[in-house]
């Protein structure tokens, strides 16, 4: 199911925005956030310190659609799922936490959507306690989408 589509998309489109927002602005370090639509694969929204050309965030939202639900990842999940004897639809991985060289990466399924996924991207300095509380608490009080 496409998220942006529908009667509630101005509201759907507008608590996305709003959540993006806060993060960036309430998660320390942060110099960007976003949200990915997991069934489409596209960049809901973003919110950034500089500017960057489309095609790296196009890039970066179909690696977060690879990261959580790549065909690997899926497999991998269901084998876990199988073997604890879960019988649930549900998604087994919820947040994944990449460093890279400059930069922390987290990403969240929010809990009311498992079809949407926020990214926070931090500068490496970051105190990863302090990013996850902070995206949770900010994910918790304004992702109930």
């Amino acid at each position: 199911m496409n998220i942006t589509g529908g009667t509630a998309a101005g509201n759907l489109t507008d608590r996305i925005g709003q959540l993006v927002k806060a993060l960036r602005d309430d998660v320390p370090e942060c110099v960007a956030s976003g949200a990915i639509d997991m069934s489409t694969g596209m960049l809901l929204a973003v919110e950034t310190l500089d500017t960057h050309p489309a095609e790296v965030l196009d890039l970066l939202a179909a690696a977060t659609l690879d990261l959580f639900q790549g065909r690997n990842v899926v497999m991998i999940e269901d084998i876990w799922k199988e073997r604890r004897g879960v019988r649930s639809e549900r998604h087994y991985f919820q947040e994944i936490l990449v460093n890279s060289d400059n930069l922390t990466h987290l990403f969240i399924r929010t809990e009311s959507r498992d079809d949407v996924v926020i990214v926070v991207v931090c500068r490496k300095t970051v105190n990863v306690g302090m990013l996850f509380a902070q995206a949770r608490r900010v994910v918790r009080d304004i992702g109930q989408l």
